[in-house]
């Protein structure tokens, strides 16, 4: 992942990140079991080139879903890859399973 995506090693971190990014957070979730792992690995490029695109109007967590199980609870989030949209710590969009870089512009056009 590019130095634009942050990954907390746990709650506390992921919501340091809420309070101090100063612009909407798209927090992408990733899980560690078999079939997640493949999916979160082709979702990596899609989510840091957005990342990189983004870089003035976006920060971006990459989170996991075993390390961070607050988070993941309080945005729904039940299966990875997910995407969330957060404006103010409140959810304003999803996405889930793999999603190209067009769905992932489609799901973040028009709320920044």
């Amino acid at each position: 992942m590019v130095k634009r995506v942050h990954q907390p090693r746990e709650d506390a971190e992921f919501d340091f990140v809420l309070r101090v990014s100063g612009a909407p957070v798209l927090a992408y979730f990733v899980g560690t079991w078999p079939k997640a792992i493949e999916d979160c690995r082709a979702m990596d490029l899609v989510v840091g080139g957005v990342a990189e695109e983004y870089a003035d109007r976006l920060t971006v967590v990459r989170t996991d879903m075993t390390r961070c199980p607050a988070a993941t609870g309080r945005y729904g989030v039940t299966g990875a890859p997910s995407l969330v949209l957060l404006e103010e710590g409140e959810a304003v969009a999803h996405g889930t399973g793999r999603m190209t870089t067009a769905e992932v512009r489609a799901l973040l056009d028009g709320r920044l």
